[in-house]
């Protein structure tokens, strides 16, 4: 059931995230220039908060206005039929399949590269420094404990200066912990194998974390510096062998020439583009979460003053045979604004919908009161359709499935 239940949920989400996945990559195809790698890699973190936003419990949630004495809940939540649960096991162990795959996958290719330790080495790092036969470009390896790798003719692939700059390059994914980062972000792609959006979007993220090296390695270097730095990208490119472009984007020329030109652009962002975007982002946002807010009639001042409902839960086994009702509960609301001695005056059909209705009263608040209130009435209408009963109580709430 929590299997199903999670896979279902997922599937829920796929639109939100396509669109998500497809903005991001449209960015860091054209937006570079007018944006900057950094200000894009770091909208990535829209992608979560958009999704957060998004599931913010529909159950749980403040009134906006305490002073009413009748609203309706129109909850987003369309009974579906649940899928099949041959297609959430297969989705798990497809899953789990990948995830297994990816670890040896990895640690086969870190004892492949037979490392060797570089214990006199002339320049400043914050990792070890190894050397390997069977790399053709400085990479990082390891995860928690991050390795540099050089291949073992570096010092006549690169100059002294050039060396120091690309070692300068390396030790930045070394200090922001880019490959922990990595996993982290593979983690969810491979969750959404099956959404190629989302293999697209952790591509455009690798690159965007090369581009963003770069930039700060250039920052205040010279023109010659620069020109050097180009020059070590070109040949990185034309000498790794392609069995390592899934470990080491120095090897992919596109993503080379992605490199080649944000260097020539360097500094050339827009603010006003950015400030632009930032608005569209927050509007995004905003408009996800209000969304997500009850719609509420106001009416009349009422000396009972709520601040939070709990939208009682739609029995499962009553959504699949499409049972409507209606449940009368009786409460007292005590000086905390807590509700106690909750009792079911009537309920229409008989046991159906009582529990959900109870667990949902028992967690509503008030306004806090000097005595509090006695005998408090109140009808929770569970409508599959558009009935609703015409029972008239102190306040009736219609439950929409």
């Amino acid at each position: 059931m929590v299997i199903q239940t999670g896979f279902n949920w997922l599937i829920e989400q796929q639109l939100l995230l396509s669109i998500l996945f497809c903005g991001f990559i449209f960015l860091e195809r054209f937006g570079l220039k007018i944006l900057g790698a950094r200000f894009v890699y770091k909208l990535a973190w829209l992608l979560p908060s958009a999704l957060v936003i998004a599931n913010l419990p529909n159950a749980i949630k403040p009134l906006q206005n305490s002073n009413f004495s009748h609203y309706l809940i129109t909850p987003n939540q369309p009974y579906t039929h649940e899928m099949g649960i041959s297609w959430a096991l297969m989705y798990v162990l497809i899953t789990a399949g990948l995830l297994i795959a990816s670890f040896i996958t990895h640690t086969r290719f870190v004892k492949s590269l037979q490392l060797t330790e570089l214990t006199h080495f002339n320049h400043t790092l914050t990792a070890k420094t190894y050397i390997s036969q069977h790399v053709a470009t400085p990479m990082v390896v390891g995860i928690l404990n991050s390795k540099l790798v050089l291949p073992s003719n570096y010092n006549t692939q690169f100059d002294r200066a050039t060396l120091a700059l690309i070692l300068e390059h390396e030790n930045v994914h070394i200090k922001r912990k880019d490959n922990l980062t990595n996993a982290f972000m593979l983690l969810p792609t491979i969750l959404l194998w099956f959404n190629p959006f989302a293999w697209f979007c952790y591509a455009s993220m690798r690159r965007l974390q090369e581009l963003t090296c770069d930039e700060r390695v250039l920052a205040n270097k010279t023109t010659h510096q620069h020109i050097l730095y180009s020059k070590a990208l070109v040949n990185c490119a034309a000498t790794t062998p392609a069995g390592l472009m899934a470990y080491s984007h120095y090897g992919d020329k596109k993503t080379m020439l992605q490199r080649l030109t944000n260097i020539k652009h360097s500094g050339s962002s827009s603010r006003f583009a950015k400030s632009g975007l930032l608005l569209i982002a927050a509007s995004m946002l905003s408009g996800l979460a209000i969304a997500k807010q009850p719609q509420a009639e106001i009416t009349k001042e009422d000396h009972i003053s709520p601040t939070i409902r709990i939208e009682p839960v739609y029995p499962a086994q009553a959504a699949k045979q499409g049972i409507s009702g209606s449940v009368v509960l009786k409460y007292d609301i005590a000086a905390n604004g807590r509700t106690k001695n909750i009792s079911v005056i009537q309920s229409k059909p008989s046991d159906v919908f009582d529990k959900s209705a109870k667990e949902a009263l028992a967690k509503w608040e008030y306004k806090m009161s000097e005595e509090g209130f006695n005998d408090v009435l109140v009808q929770l209408d569970f409508a599959i359709n558009s009935e609703v009963a015409n029972t008239d109580l102190i306040e009736r709430i219609k439950v929409s499935h």
